[in-house]
């Protein structure tokens, strides 16, 4: 089972047992975290997409630690203009295992007659 989720922004393909490192979240270590906003989820083989989420579906992951990504160097100029600036930002994450992914099917609805 494979899942697409959106959380800071961004997007993310999960499976359960993946690590991926997300936008900080307020949890803290050793939290269960449920993500709703799941975009799609492939399961044997039947694919659900979502408008723009899949309803029912919740992907289900375990907080391993908060962190600071890499730092990046920002370097702006202007040539010929004696205007430089040089500096970093190190983004701060959440590192998450995925546990589960969850996907209730949905029920029919009865015809009214």
């Amino acid at each position: 089972m494979m899942a697409v989720i959106e959380t800071g922004g961004k997007q993310y393909e999960v499976i359960p047992g993946s690590i991926i490192e997300v936008e900080k979240l307020t949890a803290k270590e050793g939290e269960e975290l449920i993500l709703d906003k799941v975009l799609m989820v492939d399961e044997d083989g039947k694919t659900h997409f979502g408008r723009p989420w899949v309803r029912g579906a919740q992907v289900v992951a375990e907080v391993l630690g908060q962190d600071k990504a890499d730092k990046i160097v920002v370097y702006k100029f202007k040539r010929r203009k004696g205007y430089h600036r040089r500096y970093g930002h190190r983004q701060l994450i959440t590192r998450v295992k995925i546990k589960e992914i969850q996907l209730q099917k949905p029920s029919k609805p009865q015809k009214v007659s």
